[in-house]
């Protein structure tokens, strides 16, 4: 008993991992919605692998490296992955010139930088209740909802008829991954009503774009839990 006890959290972790490689192969082979349920599945084991291990005080090294190993896989391939897809169609032309290279490989960086992001978060002792820079989880969400609400309903289609706009997304979403902008945390320090306005009006504002917008609704929540995190910045510590 004290075996699964101390590893009940391990293997939550080990299914978020099977489950973001599962979502990988399907975005390949291009069966979006079950990759789409093996982002739900990932997000809701990351999210408590933690509080099952500090709820059983089973916290230990070996978990934190597992967390970043399976998130790496998760929230680090799957998002590089579904850029490299949306670049596929162009192949290697770029402003009219033919470039030696396919430019889908670049959608390939938001994997590195979601790489180093998660290196960096592991040696960072201050992301406790808030993060710096955008949060693996929510990149993947915002650049596989761009893409599944375009696949879906045809949303955001100026993107994805533009490999410049799609290299651009990439970029930016490769720097705000390491920026030292703090971004809001669901963690709470306190339960005072005024230590938690930043989670108030992102979970407010985010339900109700959701309940207008419905699945395109999806990345436009991460654009604003940015925009809320930045308005509340000397909030976030």
């Amino acid at each position: 008993m004290s075996f699964i006890k101390n590893n009940f959290a391990n293997m939550l972790t080990l299914g978020n991992l099977m489950s973001g490689s599962i979502g990988v192969i399907h975005l390949i082979t291009g069966n979006y919605k079950i990759t789409a349920l093996c982002i739900i599945i990932s997000l809701v084991l990351d999210f408590f692998d933690g509080l099952v291990a500090r709820a059983l005080k089973a916290n230990s090294p070996l978990g934190v490296q597992l967390d970043s190993l399976a998130d790496m896989v998760s929230f680090g391939v799957l998002p590089g992955v579904t850029m490299f897809k949306a670049l596929e169609p162009f192949g290697n032309q770029f402003l009219g010139f033919d470039l030696p290279f396919n430019i889908q490989y670049i959608g390939l960086f938001i994997t590195l930088f979601s790489c180093l992001r998660l290196a960096i978060f592991n040696l960072d002792d201050e992301q406790t209740y808030f993060f710096k820079g955008l949060n693996t989880p929510s990149n993947t969400i915002l650049i596989f909802g761009l893409y599944y609400a375009f696949v879906e309903n045809g949303a955001f289609r100026i993107f994805f008829e533009s490999p410049l706009l799609l290299i651009m997304i990439t970029l930016i979403s490769s720097l705000i991954l390491v920026s030292p902008v703090k971004m809001i945390a669901m963690k709470f320090k306190s339960m005072q009503l005024k230590d938690n306005y930043p989670k108030i009006a992102l979970l407010a504002g985010g339900i109700l774009i959701l309940l207008l917008f419905k699945i395109p609704g999806i990345p436009l929540v991460i654009l604003y839990y940015i925009l809320i995190s930045v308005v509340f910045q000397r909030q976030l510590k």
